[in-house]
């Protein structure tokens, strides 16, 4: 049996899915102050009347170290840079307690100006004086020589042994600096909290007696064994908009293309599953308007939910983007789209009669029936859900893998469906699909969809070679690996060499049967050249398992 849980920003929600059957599903309010507890709960619920033996698998999406990033109640963390020539980094701080130190290191991995240990001491002290714990150390070029990274480490821990550092070279094997560097930071931010989390998680599955392999969806919607998360965990940010990208695939999964509309209580998340495959985004995902290395679909999430707090302003109706609590039929202070569905549809969610009164405050400010008032608020959600797709449209298209779909299929990207996520979806998604000139899908499993999408989703692998010929040497971004290569090494044998590491690596963490289900997302090749003659090659391949849906998965049946 497989157990995926989602925490959403309302609703953490559960399934339990046995060969394509569903054999329970559970909603319980999320309590943004305790994740794990509205987490144990929901999987008590799922596991009651069940043999804790028979559960071969559990999958947990969360929003710790997103919700961590964005309320800035992650550790303090200093930045220490060390960018070498070309970026004046100075006057551009990236935040708080960074500290640009003198060295470099040149694209080919050579140290072409030494580290400046007495800055580097000066920064150390300037940091314990802070009462720093955590500090982030992130080179140019550290993927290609990690010496200079490694000393600053060193000369830290000789005279603050209390200080915790992560590495960029550690943390991505991609070139970008400025990416590997907010990465790093997040990380250093984020780690110790996730690994009480993730300690807290494996005791409570230990005390039910659940002895199965734990997983946590990344944004890219592949999963990793909850022990490798606590390496990266912000592997796990946007892992909410990555399960409703999988739970559409997992409900659909055929050559269509869908627009994912995922509506929750705070906010939507959009996502776009183009002939049957969720995009990417090229650039990483995006955090706090900081670009990142970390691969993630191409999501955007919108602050309109069945929950977002509805007021009028003089002359219009304002939707969000705050939410003032639960919607009003549920005894909440003020109306939301909920409570205008649920008079429209005279449904039974809740008190009718407190959405009735909410909705009445707003029509008399308005000058409205009640009626109208609530008609207004559904075709203005609606009105946003549209214009923030046809945006991201905007967006999409400029990602490689859109523009290769209409060079090779010789036409448009055309709409073929949008597919609804959450409770709200019912009411909202046929008017929003018509608007969008398309098919509407909202599955009878929807409000769950995002728990199914973490259930389902495969465990997936990502690595990144580099090889230099005039070096007669490569190396991998993981587990430290490097090795020889000759002065005539090709790309062809740049690529065969990635995908062997891939199966090998694949095979240890126990996915070796999805090693043959890979892509190459990087293929990159520089000419070295000394007077007229090419004196060598720089090769860098990046390739990864793709993520999908475990090989047992078939389609759910109920």
């Amino acid at each position: 049996m497989l157990i995926g849980i989602d925490v959403g920003g309302t609703f953490t929600d559960g399934i339990l899915l046995h060969e394509g059957q569903i054999l329970n599903t559970a909603k319980y309010p999320t309590d943004e102050t305790n994740l794990q507890s509205s987490i144990i709960t929901v999987l008590d619920q799922l596991i009651q009347k069940q043999k804790s033996s028979s559960i071969s698998r559990v999958v947990l999406s969360t929003t710790l170290v997103t919700n961590l990033i964005a309320t800035g109640k992650g550790d303090q963390t200093a930045l220490i840079l060390i960018p070498g020539p070309g970026l004046n980094l100075r006057s551009m701080k990236l935040f708080p307690h960074t500290f640009i130190i003198d060295g470099a290191t040149d694209f080919r991995g050579r140290i072409i100006k030494p580290l400046d240990e007495g800055q580097v001491r000066e920064a150390g002290r300037a940091i314990a004086e802070a009462h720093i714990k955590k500090v982030a150390v992130v080179g140019k070029f550290s993927p290609r020589n990690s010496t200079q990274e490694r000393n600053v480490q060193e000369i830290l821990l000789n005279n603050h042994p209390q200080l915790e550092i992560s590495m960029g070279f550690q943390v991505s094997g991609q070139l970008n600096f400025l990416r590997r560097a907010v990465t790093t930071y997040y990380t250093a931010m984020t780690r110790e909290k996730w690994s009480q989390f993730a300690g807290n998680m494996k005791q409570a599955l230990e005390k039910r007696g659940v002895d199965c392999p734990v997983s946590v969806l990344k944004a890219d919607g592949g999963t990793m064994p909850l022990s490798i998360s606590l390496r990266d965990p912000c592997e796990t940010v946007f892992s909410g908009p990555a399960a409703s990208a999988m739970g559409a695939f997992a409900l659909t999964m055929d050559d269509q293309t869908s627009v994912v509309v995922d509506i929750g209580g705070t906010t939507t998340d959009l996502a776009l599953i183009l002939q049957g495959r969720p995009l990417y985004a090229s650039k990483g995902a995006v955090i706090q308007k900081h670009y990142t290395s970390i691969r993630s679909f191409a999501v955007r999430s919108i602050p309109v939910g069945g929950d977002s707090a509805v007021r009028w302003n003089g002359s219009q109706i304002h939707i969000g983007p705050h939410r003032g609590g639960r919607a009003a039929c549920f005894g909440g202070p003020v109306a939301t789209p909920t409570d205008a569905i649920n008079f429209l549809a005279e449904g039974n969610l809740g008190e009718l009669e407190l959405s009735q009164q909410s909705l009445g405050k707003i029509a008399k400010e308005a000058g409205l029936s009640i009626r109208d008032t609530a008609k207004l608020i559904v075709d203005r959600v609606v009105d946003e859900l549209e214009k923030n797709i046809q945006d991201m449209f905007k967006s999409w298209e400029q990602e490689p893998a859109y523009k290769i779909f209409e060079i090779v299929n010789k036409r448009q990207v055309k709409l073929d469906r949008a597919v609804g996520i959450g409770a709200a979806a019912q009411a909202f998604i046929p008017l929003l699909a018509k608007r969008l000139q398309c098919r509407p899908l909202v599955y009878s499993l929807s409000p769950v969809a995002n728990a199914l999408g973490a259930a389902v989703a495969r465990p997936t692998l990502s690595l990144v070679l580099h090889a230099d010929t005039q070096q007669q040497s490569y190396y991998l971004n993981l587990e430290g690996i490097s090795g020889r290569v000759s002065r005539g090494f090709q790309l062809e044998n740049a690529r065969d060499l990635a995908k062997k590491h891939l199966q090998d690596l694949a095979q240890e963490r126990g996915m070796g049967t999805y090693a043959s289900q890979h892509e190459f997302f990087l293929e990159e090749q520089f000419n070295m050249i000394r007077g007229w003659s090419t004196t060598g090659k720089l090769f860098d391949v990046g390739i990864q398992i793709v993520p999908g849906v475990i090989n047992e998965f078939q389609g759910v049946h109920n």
